[in-house]
């Protein structure tokens, strides 16, 4: 049985299909620049040996996925040989508000209740509905499913997801804590109880998503129960463009000065900020550890932050949970840049935690990179998103 992955962003489509006999995947690739100038497919084969990119014309969603099927089912270098092979098409959603606590079938009720919260993700949202109803349209009688990034984190008790607020904003708008990145801490949860042979629910665990998004969360007998994203993805950690926590009251310091409307301030903190803002130059890592080698102090600055910042949250759910069993390091920061790893935890060895040095070539693989007398056990493990959201689906339409 094969299903189908598909996540949609506003002008970019990521899928892959797994063969879920022995979930692997057959193909993966996406489509980029929809509706915009020099759209494009990547598409990649690996049974086949087949990688390609090549420029195609889309004009919206749809168009991309009837170009991504007719790639997928060519007689040369296809995946499948027709769409009736797939079995199931599994949707990333990014927030469920505190609507749905687990992954669910699509119905015209699902999508109802997705779009209602829209206003606390417009970017998101709007364009993972475009990208089911693209395929409703196209694979009609092909069960979908939702796959929620807040699902994993409805455990959080209130005094964790709660801001210091009138609570009437919480009760008329559901201004709240949410997180996101979900799919991938419960994957590296499930994860390290199998990789440890022990249960979820008898594991205490610090997961750190740090890729150009990141966000650290606290797992507790296998479920949430903090994360350092609110009710949007910019809280928290100092991200690639994100500007993570802050002063509430900048907004409008800077918004007075540098005479900008709400829209443009938005557009600073989202875009303009994170390690692109300290740098100057850029919001990738590799780039960064380049230039930084190059003798450029505020491309050592911006790192420098972003690892204090991930080593606080570190500290704080040390302290939330109490016992840690594991800290694990995921996304392509925390699988292939071992030595911003090293700066987050570095100098924590009077609370127990040592990293071992001669770990620094084995990143990208899961990997134990803590000593062997390390109080709490710290390792690489490669999330898996998408197969996350597959098994998902043939979960629910078994």
């Amino acid at each position: 049985m094969k299903v189908l992955v598909i996540n949609c962003g506003s002008s970019s489509l990521k899928y892959q299909i797994i063969d879920m006999t022995d979930e692997s995947v057959i193909a993966k690739g996406k489509c980029d620049k929809i509706n915009l100038d020099g759209s494009f497919i990547q598409y990649k084969c690996p049974s086949k040996d087949i990688s390609f990119e090549k420029e195609v014309p889309m004009k919206n969603h749809s168009q991309a996925i009837e170009i991504l099927i007719s790639e997928l089912t060519n007689e040369e270098y296809g995946a499948i040989k027709d769409v009736s092979e797939i079995s199931a098409v599994g949707h990333r959603v990014v927030h469920g508000g505190e609507l749905f606590s687990e992954s669910v079938i699509i119905t015209e009720e699902v999508i109802d209740a997705v779009e209602k919260c829209n206003d606390l993700a417009p970017l998101h949202n709007p364009a993972n509905i475009v990208g089911i109803r693209a395929c409703q349209e196209l694979m009609p009688n092909v069960p979908m499913v939702a796959v929620f990034d807040t699902a994993f984190h409805q455990t959080m008790p209130k005094e964790a997801y709660l801001y210091g607020l009138p609570y009437e904003y919480y009760e008329k708008y559901k201004v709240r804590r949410y997180g996101f990145h979900g799919t991938s801490h419960r994957y590296v949860t499930l994860r390290a109880a199998e990789i440890l042979n022990k249960k979820p629910e008898d594991l205490n665990i610090i997961s750190c998503h740090l890729g150009n998004g990141a966000s650290i969360c606290a797992i507790k007998n296998g479920k949430s129960i903090d994360t350092s994203m609110g009710l949007t993805p910019l809280e928290g950690l100092v991200m690639g463009t994100r500007s993570g926590d802050i002063d509430p009251a900048i907004i409008k310091f800077i918004m007075d000065h540098e005479e900008l409307d709400i829209n443009q301030m938005n557009d600073v903190i989202n875009k303009k900020s994170g390690l692109l803002g300290i740098s100057g130059t850029t919001s990738d890592v590799r780039d960064l550890k380049e230039i930084r080698d190059g003798g450029d102090e505020r491309a050592a600055l911006a790192l420098r932050i972003f690892a204090y910042r991930a080593k606080k949250y570190i500290g704080s759910y040390l302290a939330a949970l109490g016992k840690v069993d594991l800290i694990t390091f995921e996304g392509g920061i925390g699988e292939f840049n071992q030595d911003v790893v090293e700066m987050i935890v570095r100098d924590l060895d009077e609370l127990g935690i040592k990293y071992d040095e001669s770990k620094i070539d084995t990143f990208g693989k899961e990997e134990v990179i803590s000593t062997k007398d390390s109080k709490v056990m710290m390792m690489v493990i490669p999330t898996n998103e998408e197969l996350m959201i597959a098994r998902d689906a043939m979960e629910l339409i078994k």
